[in-house]
């Protein structure tokens, strides 16, 4: 996990996690992470001025971790997703959650999707089961990225999807006529359904 720098990245959707571990080994990925569950929270004022300014405040928990993540406004990118970006582990979720309500930030949005971690010289490949579809993520140079994503899916810049997971999933809400609420599993069948 980065603690300060600048990210470059984008997603490709993939029709399934079974083809996308296939790509991912052929094209010379090591796994650095195993498939795990994870939860993630957006917190912002109830104005939602955060978002209005590009700016996002994420608490994410991967099994009894915790991460903390600040990204500032994007830069002007036509094909990629860049963003500056702070990131750190924190011991106590449960005090940082306190410390955002006496800022006057609230929870906003909660998503879930199972992530494995895959590398490569040069980049980072993310697999990312979601109840939206399956994701490849892809971070490093804009030169990786592009030869990444064409030895993988054979997918052109055109093809590159720059949205994050709260606006992939606002969009699939209103493709398929539901309210917008929160992108989670059923808790009952946690990764073979959704529930909103």
């Amino acid at each position: 996990m980065r603690h300060r720098g600048q990210e470059i990245e984008v997603k490709l959707a993939v029709s399934s996690a079974a083809l996308a571990r296939r790509r991912l080994r052929a094209a010379g990925f090591r796994l650095r992470q195993r498939r795990s569950f994870e939860t993630n929270t957006l917190f912002d004022t109830p104005d939602r001025a955060l978002a209005r300014q590009g700016r996002l405040l994420r608490l994410r928990t991967v099994g009894r971790r915790h991460w903390l993540t600040f990204k500032r406004p994007g830069t002007a990118s036509k094909h990629f997703k860049v963003r500056e970006e702070f990131e750190t582990e924190v011991l106590d979720p449960g005090v940082a959650r306190r410390v955002f309500a006496a800022l006057g930030l609230e929870p906003v949005f909660r998503y879930e999707k199972f992530r494995a971690v895959y590398a490569q010289r040069g980049g980072e490949a993310m697999l990312d089961e979601t109840p939206i579809g399956t994701f490849i993520e892809l971070e490093g140079s804009r030169s990786w990225i592009r030869r990444a994503a064409r030895a993988l899916l054979g997918a052109r810049t055109q093809q590159f999807i720059t949205q994050n997971y709260a606006s992939l999933y606002a969009a699939w809400c209103r493709r398929h006529g539901r309210p917008v609420r929160h992108m989670i599993f059923s808790s009952h069948r946690r990764g073979f359904a959704l529930k909103t």
